[in-house]
């Protein structure tokens, strides 16, 4: 258990102006490949390097050179692997402890732009008004165009105090939106909990990080000493991009029975072949006690409603997978974004390292998440006039370079009246405010709470199915005319 332990995934979405992707550690060894090296291909290697030495019109370093070129190699996989040189390593380690000097976004690229995936709660983004959707342009005087997104994370990131200009393009803004934000040293909170009524709580994880278990169950054992006869729970992993394995297995076994099987991974080599149990070993470090012991007993009964959105990724999709095929929980929302792969961190210095996709991960059931989501018992979309800006949002399935599904074949999603739906959406959100995930005006938590409470439920039929469906009928009425039509001729001739 020992090895499987040190050798676990951190699984996320995306590229984060301040906050991790998941990941795996381990040490790169001198491994069997299984074949031999192709020595022609690495020949004609060495041989485009020495021509770029000795006849590119100047100089060009021998680092940055050999630095690329495993870059290069290694983007070429998929969406998630990664080069990570020292400054990006360092990063990266420091996200996962909930703690990083930035802005607080998680980023993505978009027609050559940062795109704005999620500004984190409570951060100088957040404060500043940066919205998902958002894309940004200009970086102090530079223009975001022709960089990648390392360029630009590493640009956004900084020393605390110190300030950097964004230029900002809105879909629901005629003109570009110039903001400068003070980058700081943020310390995340993942964890929020509230009685939002009378015997009803509300459980928000926004990225799974090394103190999420423990800040979990502090905010359980202080919602039961609120109110010890709690009827119903929301879960809310809304937005939530993923994070570290453990925190996702730790959350799940919370709620499940012990000692079942809550994700298991699949891959080339032995150790990504590993179930990942609801037990204290695989959420908790060696040295630490067991944070779930002093839960509450009536944790494990508690009539619960898990939320997720496209923006729910990864480490959020395992929980709710695991909770919805133990029927422990009823999903509530809409589809999720399809993360299910595992990247491992390979060190191959001191200070830089590879992040490499070594593993799909599944539900307890079998179910691979990957390039599908987890689709929800109820669809419930962000207001009751529609998703909002979550329809605006890429899922995994749409990435390039994607790594497929190995357990279902992959649905293409029906191509819709893009610039309709555009401006359907965009007329929806002039006249709509910021959405706050817990307050009043949360509409798919209302609707969760009437689930708990026995009440009927506003529920939308999820938009590709509705749009499959309509496509099917406009068929169907086609040919029916058709074979009317041919009838008609057929007797006037």
């Amino acid at each position: 258990m020992g090895s499987k332990f040190k050798n676990f995934g951190l699984i996320g979405l995306g590229m984060v102006a301040g906050v991790a992707v998941s990941m795996q550690f381990s040490a790169l060894a001198q491994k069997n490949a299984g074949s031999p090296l192709p020595v022609e291909e690495l020949r004609q290697l060495a041989d485009v390097f020495g021509l770029i030495k000795s006849d590119y019109v100047e100089p060009v370093d021998d680092n940055k050179l050999l630095t690329e070129a495993i870059s290069g190699m290694v983007a070429s996989l998929d969406p998630h692997s990664a080069y990570l040189d020292k400054k990006s390593f360092k990063e990266l380690k420091e996200g996962t402890q909930g703690k990083f000097v930035g802005l607080g976004i998680e980023v993505g690229m978009e027609d050559g732009y940062v795109k704005i995936v999620s500004p984190i709660e409570d951060s100088p983004a957040y404060r500043a008004g940066l919205k998902p959707g958002d894309l940004i342009t200009r970086l102090d005087s530079l223009p975001v165009k022709g960089m990648t997104l390392d360029e630009a994370v590493k640009k956004m990131r900084g020393e605390p105090n110190t300030k950097i200009t964004l230029t900002i393009a809105r879909k629901t803004e005629d003109k570009p939106i110039i903001v400068t934000i003070t980058r700081e040293l943020i310390k995340q909170q993942s964890v929020k909990a509230k009685i939002v009524e009378p015997g009803y709580a509300w459980l928000r994880i926004s990225q799974f990080q090394e103190p999420t278990v423990e800040d979990m169950a502090k905010k359980i054992q202080a919602l039961y000493a609120q109110d010890p006869a709690i009827k119903g729970l929301v879960l809310d992993l809304r937005n939530d991009p993923g994070g570290v394995l453990p925190g996702a297995v730790g959350v799940s076994a919370a709620f499940l029975p012990k000692d079942v099987p809550v994700v298991s991974t699949n891959g080339q080599l032995p150790d990504s072949k590993a179930t990942f149990y609801a037990k204290r070993e695989y959420y908790a470090g060696r040295a630490m006690g067991d944070p779930l012991a002093k839960l509450p007993e009536a944790i494990k009964t508690v009539p619960m409603v898990v939320l997720i959105n496209t923006g729910s990724a990864s480490a959020s999709e395992i929980v709710a997978g695991a909770l919805q095929d133990y029927k422990r929980a009823t999903v509530i929302g809409t589809q999720s974004f399809g993360k299910g792969s595992v990247q491992t961190i390979r060190q191959i210095s001191a200070d830089t390292a590879v992040k490499l996709t070594t593993a799909r991960y599944y539900t307890p059931n079998g179910r691979s998440i990957q390039a599908k989501g987890i689709v929800p018992d109820l669809n419930v979309e962000e207001t009751a006039e529609g998703d909002g800006f979550n329809s605006f949002r890429a899922r995994e399935a749409d990435l390039q370079k994607h790594l497929t599904n190995d357990k279902e074949k992959e649905v293409v999603r029906p191509k819709v009246d893009e610039l309709e739906e555009e401006q359907r959406l965009l007329a929806l959100a002039k006249k709509s405010k910021p959405l706050e995930y817990g307050s009043k005006e949360d509409f798919q938590l209302a609707q969760a709470l009437n689930h708990l409470k026995g009440l009927p439920v506003k529920v939308t039929e999820p938009k590709e199915a509705k749009e499959t469906k309509d496509a099917t009928k406009d068929g169907a009425e086609k040919s029916e005319k058709a074979d009317k039509d041919g009838k008609s001729d057929h007797k006037k001739k």
